[in-house]
């Protein structure tokens, strides 16, 4: 089994960050509280909070390397990934809770 340490407030302007390590792959973790909701949001008089999920790797964290405009397409694998991150924390948010505010998560 791989070693597997975890470091809290990682990222020191985020609302809430982590770096998990997992032997030699190393994830960051934050996430940021913004006072807003979405405008569709407000505009179809949805109740509650938003959230919203962005993921990234690092450039040449693979041996091919990762390409920063492919990264960005949400049809190929890294937007499959960014949608099963958003759809995952809606499932365990209580939006509601969150008021008039979005949570905002970001992975690399």
């Amino acid at each position: 089994m791989r070693p597997i340490t975890i470091e809290a407030n990682f990222v020191p302007y985020a609302t809430g960050s982590v770096l998990i390590a997992f032997g030699n792959t190393r994830v960051i973790c934050a996430a940021t509280i913004e006072p807003k909701v979405p405008t569709w949001m407000r505009q179809q008089g949805v109740k509650g909070g938003g959230s919203r999920a962005e993921y990234s790797m690092l450039p040449y964290s693979t041996l091919t390397g990762t390409a920063r405009h492919l990264q960005r397409q949400l049809d190929g694998p890294h937007g499959r990934i960014q949608r099963l991150i958003g759809r995952s924390l809606r499932a365990v948010l209580d939006l509601d809770k969150l008021g008039e505010n979005t949570l905002g998560s970001t992975a690399m």
